[in-house]
């Protein structure tokens, strides 16, 4: 069987239905214009450990399909990983004798660097997005003090804010998908079991809230104008136009998120209590990440034990 006949029959009748529907959409993505391109005219038992090899370095080396230049290496995994997965279901299916992709030298993983901005930034675009007389703004100041990721804010409806006890309900995301060429907003579950959440609001957001929804005819708390959900990418660029506008040098709508968990720490939040409302699955990825925002925080500890040194 060749390895396009096989991973037709992985997608579509081992994987669709295990998996989210975005999952599933960048899966087939990745087999169609990735995996196929170079490997698919391959049988599967003759996919050699060289063979893999060298199609990894291909696409290190020229995988990027706009500008043919090399995948990032985090790209690279991604594209592999899936082929691993389908390759090993071939083998205990025994529809394939031989499983070489455990012998692929995958290249590091690389972190993408955490941006936060900066307090007077900060500072800045929440006086904008108070001030300029439009609901869909809110949710930067709701992202700049809850930490939430984007997908999970346009997801949001009045019915998650319990306005009494003053918590919001994280349980669901929003995302985009193209389905027959055209793309449309999906809500489904959150990223992870653990995005699924409880934050308490500050009293001062809290109140803003309950402002916008005095005047808001939709279910959702960011809507269109026909009072339906807002596309991750026409919010994206709303944020965009809000930063070019204010001259706040550009970072991505993640750095909202960033920067919660930046100001979190440097008034003193504890890691535990930090990573449950971001919906971490444990502190451990919290320390990991927000570490260069702990190095203030750790001075002025240290600094404190320093005073306990008496200097002759």
């Amino acid at each position: 069987m060749k390895l396009k006949e096989w991973l037709d029959i992985w997608l579509n009748k081992y994987t669709k239905f295990a998996v989210k529907l975005r999952t599933y959409e960048r899966y087939r993505y990745i087999i169609e214009k990735h995996i196929n391109h170079k490997l698919g005219e391959f049988d599967l038992d003759d996919l050699s450990a060289v063979t893999l090899q060298d199609y990894v370095l291909s696409e290190l080396e020229s995988g990027n399909l706009i500008s043919s230049k090399g995948l990032a290496n985090n790209s690279v995994i991604g594209i592999v990983n899936v082929l691993k997965s389908a390759l090993k279901l071939a083998k205990s299916l025994e529809i394939c004798t031989l499983d070489n992709s455990d012998k692929i030298k995958l290249p590091i993983s690389t972190e993408k660097p955490v941006t936060a901005f900066k307090k007077c930034e900060q500072e800045k675009l929440e006086k904008y997005c108070l001030s300029a007389n439009k609901t869909n703004y809110l949710g930067i100041v709701i992202c700049l003090y809850t930490g939430i990721r984007l997908g999970e804010l346009l997801a949001l409806t009045w019915n998650d804010i319990d306005f009494n006890n003053g918590i919001m309900t994280i349980s669901k995301t929003a995302y985009r998908i193209k389905q027959n060429g055209k793309p449309q907003v999906v809500v489904d579950k959150p990223k992870t079991k653990n995005s699924s959440r409880f934050i308490p609001l500050p009293k001062q957001l809290l109140k803003i809230l309950k402002r916008a929804k005095r005047i808001s005819k939709s279910d959702f708390l960011l809507s269109t104008r026909m009072g339906g959900i807002v596309g991750t990418r026409a919010y994206q660029k709303t944020y965009e136009r809000i930063l070019r506008k204010l001259n706040i040098p550009y970072k991505n709508f993640h750095s909202l998120r960033h920067t919660f968990a930046t100001r979190a720490i440097e008034m003193g939040m504890d890691v535990k209590t930090l990573s449950e409302i971001l919906g971490h699955k444990n502190p451990v990825i919290t320390l990991q990440r927000y570490t260069h925002s702990m190095l203030s925080y750790k001075i002025e500890m240290m600094n404190k034990m320093g005073k306990m040194l008496s200097v002759i």
